[in-house]
């Protein structure tokens, strides 16, 4: 076989080597409820302003996120009327945000970003969901709905229905690896939804990872900044803070390239070496 055809071996059998996009399933929990905490996350409707309550997860693999489930607090006494439903994405400050920022709150160093990354939503016909009661009269330590400012402290203990909230998204998300929030709005016909609050640090069967950043809120007085629950809203020596009760379930995707394309290309490769051998042994 001559050179020329060594290479064109070679480049043929490196074209086969195409890559193999092998998916493992990925899940991530927060872990357990723990009653310490309840924040309010609503969208704004006609007369209500919006409010936003984000804990974040971490991506090590491109990944499709294809559902997801949070636990809160709905008003007692049967089943939640929940008129809207949205899931947000963040992406870590200074990504999709203004830098410098505005110097209107302690830090903006690992807070969610300016403006959403994506967003599905229920009235978008991008999700579909359902409710579980877990419990029907469960009480939070402490709240966050109106004191939603820095050392405002705690809106007071409330109470409530516990409900499973689990989201299928039927436009998922595709994300790269890389650091999110995670940010469950719900509105209800009357009264308030409130995101509970998990075991921070998180632990089995949570799932564990860092740097696990603590739960952030915003309304719309402090948009596009954001104030940690704990240190900046509560605050104390030392300050709590909170992680948000949620999980998310979808695909991981990664490039395999395929074993026998790898060595097809190894035998080309090595022909033409033994080929390139041969000729400087006649030369010589």
């Amino acid at each position: 076989m001559n050179r020329t055809a060594l290479l064109a071996l070679v480049a043929t059998t490196a074209a086969l080597a195409a890559p193999v996009h092998a998916q493992a399933t990925f899940r991530f929990n927060s872990g357990n409820v723990d009653g310490r905490m309840a924040m309010a996350s609503r969208p704004a409707r006609p007369g209500i302003g919006e409010i936003e309550a984000a804990d974040d997860f971490v991506l090590s693999r491109r990944t499709r996120i294809t559902s997801a489930s949070f636990i809160g607090l709905v008003p007692l006494g049967g089943l939640p009327d929940v008129s809207i439903l949205n899931v947000e994405i963040y992406r870590v400050f200074p990504h999709d945000s203004q830098d410098p920022p505005s110097g209107n709150v302690p830090t903006r160093m690992f807070s969610p970003s300016d403006v959403a990354f994506l967003t599905r939503g229920s009235g978008s016909s991008e999700l579909t969901f359902t409710t579980t009661v877990l419990n029907p009269n469960f009480t939070a330590a402490n709240s966050v709905i109106n004191t939603l400012r820095l050392n405002g402290g705690s809106s007071g203990p409330v109470t409530g229905q516990e409900v499973l909230f689990t989201v299928n998204f039927t436009s998922p998300f595709d994300l790269d690896p890389d650091h999110y929030f995670f940010v469950p709005q719900v509105a209800i016909g009357s009264g308030e939804f409130f995101w509970l609050s998990s075991i921070r640090p998180i632990v089995p069967p949570g799932t564990p990872f860092l740097p696990d950043l603590q739960a952030w809120m915003r309304n719309a007085d402090l948009d596009p900044d954001w104030l940690r629950v704990g240190t900046d809203i509560i605050g104390g020596a030392p300050a709590p803070t909170f992680n948000g009760a949620f999980t998310l379930e979808g695909v991981e995707s990664s490039v395999v390239p395929e074993p026998a394309s790898i060595a097809l290309v190894g035998v080309g490769l090595l022909a033409l070496a033994v080929t390139a051998r041969k000729r400087r042994t006649r030369s010589a």
